[in-house]
């Protein structure tokens, strides 16, 4: 059974759930083994959280060299790990870094690359939503090993105790890949609810709101849900940019996705549609996302929601 490579996302050693989502999809294709790129202190703790996961090898590279510079030293570590490893596949978290790094690792391994997956079965065969969310595709490398991008809430993380043996790799970086280097850094201002990205749920406003999200705001934190906004909403200037859910804006795959006030030109479906189970709250009943939605409600954000919220609150207790 060959290995399947999975590149730990982390932040400063702990293990972000995609991570998990790999592993689990991993376990589906091969033997799991994980790539940890990170200090030496926080090794050890990384490690024994993909353990959990059914990591049976952990490869761990000290960047202690190429730390404070962008992806290229990290493709070229994952590059000599391939060389040593012949991976059958190789998944990576579908964030702007992960494909970046994702693109120029199938350039060194001279190999076919699958970006933005919502599903990978044995094949390995992928799904994904393509020309603007308006087909469904799978897809299957046909050149070199295959390196696949996989988006977050892909699949259920499912722990299952693997032997984590660990193997420090010592990596040969190019000059050429630290040409790029980090100059200054600001931690983004904590929301207290999920990324955007990564969420499981997600909560977005739209036209309909009129600029007052805190009715979406009150449901999402109920739910402990992201709150995401339509392009119409970031275009009035009523949440920033970051916000944005669309084909221009950020992808979201989440177990479920609620949209309040949205009409659901293609333009917004292109980034969400391959949620799990969609809800719509709209008070047009002609809306074209009503199209889309699992269950759909005919009625205004206003009143919906915070009777909504009511409910939730009173269920938890």
């Amino acid at each position: 059974m060959s290995e399947i490579l999975v590149l730990v996302d982390h932040l400063d050693g702990a293990v972000r759930k995609p991570t998990y989502e790999l592993l689990t999809i991993a376990k589906r294709l091969g033997e799991p083994a994980a790539v940890f790129i990170g200090s030496a202190a926080s090794a050890a703790g990384a490690v024994e959280s993909v353990k959990k996961y059914g990591a049976e090898k952990v490869y761990v590279v000290d960047d202690s060299e190429i730390k404070g510079y962008l992806v290229a030293p990290k493709a070229e570590a994952l590059q000599q790990i391939a060389a040593q490893a012949s991976p059958g596949a190789i998944l990576i978290t579908s964030s702007a870094e992960g494909k970046e790094i994702a693109g120029r690792l199938a350039v060194k391994l001279d190999s076919g690359l699958i970006t933005d997956a919502v599903d990978v079965q044995a094949g390995p065969v992928t799904t994904q939503s393509v020309f603007a969310g308006n087909f469904t595709v799978q897809a299957k490398v046909t050149q070199g090993t295959p390196i696949i991008t996989v988006k977050p809430n892909a699949a259920a993380p499912e722990e299952s105790a693997g032997a984590g043996a660990v193997e420090n790799v010592a990596v040969t970086v190019s000059d050429s890949a630290k040409k790029a280097q980090i100059v200054a850094s600001q931690p983004r201002e904590s929301t207290g609810r999920p990324e955007l990205t990564e969420a499981a749920i997600v909560v977005s406003g739209g036209r309909g709101t009129g600029g007052n999200f805190e009715p979406i705001e009150n449901f999402a934190d109920a739910l402990g849900a992201a709150v995401g906004a339509s392009r119409a909403a970031v275009d009035s200037g009523w949440k920033p940019h970051a916000f944005q859910i669309g084909q221009t804006g950020k992808t979201v795959s989440p177990q479920l996705y609620v949209a309040a006030g949205i009409s659901g030109a293609i333009q917004h479906r292109a980034g969400m549609q391959t949620s799990k189970t969609i809800v719509a709250i709209n008070k047009d009943e002609e809306a074209p996302l009503f199209e889309l939605v699992d269950f759909g409600v005919v009625g205004d954000l206003h009143t919906v929601l915070p009777a909504a919220t009511a409910e939730i609150i009173q269920r938890k207790g």
